[in-house]
């Protein structure tokens, strides 16, 4: 059974003569299918979350907005994620110009990217076809259908995330701690998009090395220093950069208590996310299924991915995923130490069990898209278990192995699909009827003709994947804006809130858009700033940060922007804190007006 399941020999990166010769033209389908996937319609959706939006803006008329990932181009505040996602949008869209689409274009290239990228991990280890198995099913996830077409840092995370695991896969082969480092390097950017969330899979790929790498120990823990040491630099260099910054200079760091970077990575975006805290509650609602606060998470509990909340996200390949894992482990239970059919497993497999298990039980803010970095390692493994259990179905343990697989994606995908009993009804009945007999066919053992087996093929490849590419089509086919977006027919809930600048009257952005100030305006709360910002293609500081709580600006330095003349107005009701301390002594000291339905207050004289 092992000799089974272990690994194909390393794919080279000359030209392999015994390739098949339709390989080539299917991974170039792949990736074109994939590009008219993510690329179509792509501008419905507006600037997708003006949040970024805005920040890709001001990066274009700002080089300082555009390093710290400035939500306006005075660099009051930033975001309240490091920028390196920003850094990559807003260099498309100084090259091809703001607009929607070069705002929403990078994360499609990124999830072309994201699919290519893990056919070739895959295929080193397992060959080109579980390689195209598992991009595919990659690029049909709804989740990542959703986020390869939105504008959160989300995409690259994923794509940088795969990349690691590429380059891991590469170190394991001949024990290269330049491949290695590499590795590291790829994380530290990745913190460097999303913060901590990039470091869930760390321990996934330093167990696969220390595990499989074919020298000796001493060797293998000096390489994983090595690419400690890569993670630390590669991450580290910009924390430093803010840190050494004088704070007057530059923007107050979004989200941080302290106007710090390092603060904002363990506080606000790392512990606080885990543990709840200040600025990071949890979802609320039942557990397995139920209701609740869907746009957090809902109830923690290992049913959290299958819930209402991450079920039609990620899971439709999920339990046929840690089937097969434990199934892969178990059968190469005997193998030596460097089989690196194992060693692939360990590295998806952790990047699954260490990652699923965290946005489980978070206690403070999780959102649904999180989903999306599951969604390459549960690809992977399916495709890698599932073809391994494929090539030894002469033997009864593997037949029984990938009947239940195809079976549990049947029984589940028709849980699923029945959330939304009115999209498409026959959907779970053909898929739960097609896979109870697809999976007895292969426990039974099929006939051997060639003919029959390519069928039978077809039809665990359908089972297994028209419940989520149906999900994935019906995304694609809706606009989605906010800042919590969801996958799925309208009717599993869409968009979240702080919509794009659609809520923002037009009124005051013509308004505003004839300002020559430093800022046209100022509101509370980074939202609404934001949506001033790109209906009127100016600079709006918005008091407060994401949710109006940061102490930025002071009510002292508002003062002096006002007193130089660098704000011409101040629009009240933005979201995030209310009624503050400049709010109040706006009201105090100047007169309102209202404009489109807004109250706004002209602060120039």
């Amino acid at each position: 059974m092992t000799t089974v399941l272990s690994a194909r020999p390393a794919a080279s990166d000359a030209p392999d003569r015994a390739t098949p010769r339709w390989i080539r033209p299917s991974v170039f389908g792949l990736l074109v299918l994939t590009a008219v996937l993510y690329f179509w319609d792509l501008t419905a959706s507006g600037f997708g979350n003006s949040f970024y939006a805005a920040a890709v803006q001001s990066g274009t008329q700002s080089m300082k907005a555009w390093l710290f990932g400035s939500l306006d181009a005075g660099n009051v505040i930033t975001v309240d994620k490091p920028p390196a996602a920003l850094w990559v949008g807003t260099a498309f869209a100084r090259v091809f110009g703001f607009s929607s689409f070069t705002v929403l274009a990078p994360q499609a290239l990124m999830g072309v990217g994201s699919v290519g990228l893990l056919y070739l991990t895959v295929r080193r280890v397992s060959g080109p076809l579980p390689g195209l198995l598992a991009g595919a099913m990659l690029a049909l996830t709804p989740v990542a259908a959703l986020m390869f077409r939105f504008n959160n840092p989300d995409a690259l995370l994923t794509l940088l995330l795969i990349a690691g695991a590429y380059c891991t896969v590469r170190a394991l082969e001949k024990a290269s701690p330049g491949w290695l480092v590499f590795a590291g390097v790829a994380i530290g950017f990745g913190f460097l998009t999303k913060m901590m969330q990039a470091f869930l899979v760390l321990p996934a790929f330093a167990l696969a090395y220390l595990i499989a790498a074919p020298t000796g120990l001493g060797k293998r823990l000096l390489h994983l220093v090595y690419a400690g040491v890569a993670v630390v630099v590669s991450a580290g260099w910009f924390v430093a950069l803010v840190e050494m910054w004088p704070s007057a200079s530059r923007p107050y760091i979004g989200g941080s208590t302290g106007n710090s970077l390092l603060e904002l990575a363990l506080a606000y975006n790392g512990l606080g996310r885990i543990f709840g805290g200040q600025g990071n509650g949890g979802g609320m609602g039942s557990s397995l299924g139920g209701g609740g606060n869907t746009a957090f998470g809902g109830s923690s509990g290992l049913g959290r991915m299958f819930g209402a909340s991450f079920g039609t996200e990620v899971s439709w390949l999920l339990p046929a995923a840690l089937l097969g894992l434990v199934a892969g482990l178990w059968f190469t239970r005997q193998a030596a130490r460097t089989d690196r059919t194992r060693a692939s497993l360990v590295v998806w497999g952790g990047w699954l069990l260490v990652t699923g298990l965290v946005f489980s039980f978070m206690s403070g803010t999780v959102h649904p898209y999180y989903a999306v970095q599951l969604a390459p390692a549960i690809a992977a493994l399916v495709a890698i278990s599932g073809h391994a259990l494929w090539r030894g179905r002469a033997h009864t343990a593997p037949r029984m192995v990938l009947g239940g697989m195809i079976a549990a994606t049947a029984v589940w995908d028709f849980i699923l699909l029945d959330r939304t009993p009115d999209w498409f009804p026959l959907l779970r009945w053909i898929i739960v009827v097609l896979g109870l007999l697809v999976s007895t066919i292969v426990v039974v053992g099929a006939p051997r003709a060639r003919t029959v087996l390519i069928g039978l093929a077809a039809a665990i490849v359908l089972t297994l994947g028209v419940g989520t590419a149906g999900y994935a089509v019906e995304t694609v086919s809706l606009p989605h804006s906010g800042s919590i977006p969801t996958s799925g027919p309208r009717t599993s809930g869409m968009g979240g809130f702080g919509g794009g600048i659609e809520e923002t009257s037009g009124s005051v952005g013509q308004l505003l858009g004839g300002t020559t100030t430093k800022w046209a305006a100022a509101t509370t709360g980074s939202q609404s700033a934001a949506s001033l910002e790109l209906a009127s293609g100016k600079s709006v500081i918005g008091i407060g940060g994401w949710d109006g709580s940061d102490p930025a600006p002071t009510l002292e330095q508002f003062k002096q922007y006002v007193a130089a003349g660098e704000v011409a107005y101040y629009v009240d009701g933005g979201r995030g804190g209310g009624s503050n301390d400049i709010s109040e002594w706006v009201a105090a000291n100047f007169a309102p007006t209202t404009v489109g339905g807004e109250t706004v207050y002209q602060l120039t004289r």
